[in-house]
């Protein structure tokens, strides 16, 4: 009795646990073998596609089969065994090496030149399967990346939601996430304390451990988290319809420092009030210096009367007039700045969008060059992640600029509001409020302590003329 191994193949691990792919081709080839007297003696089992060449199993089975371990090779079908002709031509060899092969459900007599020449074609036939599906494979991951979501294992920080469904921030791991970007962005830390505060805050790889250097790199380099889809292999980007994580700025200035472009302007002092005064007479802005323990706000322009101002006495005059104000002080105040941000807001949405449509038609012509063949795939993939870098940048500084207003005012309603205890704000708090009140009166008012009656008829007039 001929000895014979017995090869078995599904195309996907899930398919060998799942599904009943194997028992079945066992048990049509050992139903097989009694029939033909032939004896297994050893089967070779391999849970990988059959379309790429190198798979190690079979790849070990053919070289044993050569040094003479077996007489020949018992196979379910055809496509079972090979769907690329690298591995087939492989067959061809061990037939012409006088190696006896079948297959059980496709009988073709080997041995025969009309047999061989049926397989040749039902192995190019299984080939070709492969090609086609590999092309409609593709056209539906294409087609889904087009449509803006990602068919692939969502990025940390994201969850899945099956097929088809658009990736959503975690609740646990998305903010640590943006806590990543916002710490490196800082430019305190470096790949590698970042990665050990990140262990500690509870945000790990996938094993649990302490993020490498390059693990870490590869998340703060990932677009995703802005709302665009790079497939790295192909270095391909696309608009993704999923919620971004951080911010275009903040994303910005990650890859800033990670590409060492920082350069840190180091404030010698910070003073409260500065850039928020002008002199009365030649509207320059007063410059903080500090002199003897004191801070003064000075114009160094020579005029008949100095313009000079202490910190103490600016701090005074703010609380007297936070003192006298009325709630209907407050709806003006606020109103007022609905005016002037109006003013300002429009003219600053038209050139958002009208710099959105630039760098839309460029990402259009963009393809159109590419396609014509006038640029090669590096150069265009380049430009496109640069265009479209841009473009999310714009939306999103289009997007807060059409919201900001209602959060603004009820913002200014309730900072105003509280301010009465103005010792008890943040310092950047007192800047807020102190820039809405000298916004309004003036710096030359300081000087009698915010005449409130001018200040407030001077508000009531610009909002008449508005």
């Amino acid at each position: 009795m001929s000895s014979y191994f017995a090869y078995v193949r599904v195309s996907t691990a899930r398919q060998g646990e799942h599904g009943v792919s194997l028992e079945e081709q066992r048990a049509a080839i050992s139903d097989y073998a009694q029939k033909h007297d032939l004896q297994i003696v050893r089967w070779f089992e391999e849970r990988l596609t059959a379309a790429k060449r190198g798979r190690p199993i079979f790849n070990q089975m053919v070289k044993l089969i050569r040094q003479g371990d077996a007489n020949g090779l018992v196979i379910h079908a055809i496509d079972r065994g090979v769907r690329n002709l690298w591995d087939w031509a492989s067959l061809g060899e061990l037939l012409d090496e006088g190696k006896d092969v079948r297959f059980v459900r496709d009988s073709v007599d080997l041995q025969g030149r009309g047999g061989r020449l049926a397989a040749d074609i039902q192995a190019v036939v299984a080939a070709d399967y492969v090609r086609n599906l590999k092309e409609e494979t593709l056209k539906g991951f294409y087609g889904r990346l087009k449509q803006g979501y990602y068919p692939l294992k969502a990025p940390l920080g994201y969850l899945d939601h099956g097929s088809g469904q658009l990736k959503t921030i975690c609740p646990v791991k998305g903010p640590l996430v943006r806590q990543a970007f916002e710490r490196y962005a800082s430019g305190k830390f470096t790949l590698g304390t970042l990665a050990e505060e990140l262990y500690y805050l509870g945000l790990r790889n996938g094993w649990g451990s302490k993020f490498s250097d390059n693990g870490l790199s590869a998340i703060l380099n990932n677009p995703f988290y802005v709302g665009l889809i790079r497939i790295r292999k192909t270095n391909e980007m696309f608009t993704g319809a999923h919620e971004a994580l951080v911010s275009k700025s903040l994303y910005d200035r990650v890859q800033s420092v990670l590409h060492g472009r920082t350069q840190k302007r180091v404030r010698k002092h910070d003073f409260l009030y500065r850039g928020l005064l002008k002199c009365s007479e030649c509207e320059r802005y007063l410059v903080g210096e500090r002199q003897r323990g004191h801070v003064y706000y000075r114009c160094h322009q020579k005029h008949e009367s100095p313009c000079c101002f202490t910190e103490t006495q600016v701090t005074e005059s703010i609380q007297r007039l936070l003192g006298s104000l009325k709630p209907t002080d407050i709806a003006t105040l606020s109103a007022t700045e609905d005016f002037e941000n109006h003013q300002t807001v429009q003219p600053d949405r038209a050139a958002l969008e009208a710099q959105l449509d630039k760098v839309t038609r460029r990402l259009g012509r963009l393809a159109e060059i590419f396609h014509e063949g006038s640029i090669d795939a590096d150069l265009y993939r380049s430009r496109q992640h640069a265009y479209l870098l841009e473009k999310v940048g714009l939306e999103e500084r289009l997007k807060r600029l059409v919201s900001q207003d209602a959060r603004q005012t009820t913002a200014r309603n309730n900072l105003l509001t509280r301010a009465k205890d103005f010792a008890a704000l943040s310092r950047s708090e007192q800047r807020e409020v102190a820039r809405i009140l000298l916004s309004a009166y003036g710096t030359a008012s300081l000087a009698h302590g915010f005449s409130k009656t001018t200040g407030m008829t001077a508000v009531r007039v610009n909002l008449e003329a508005a």
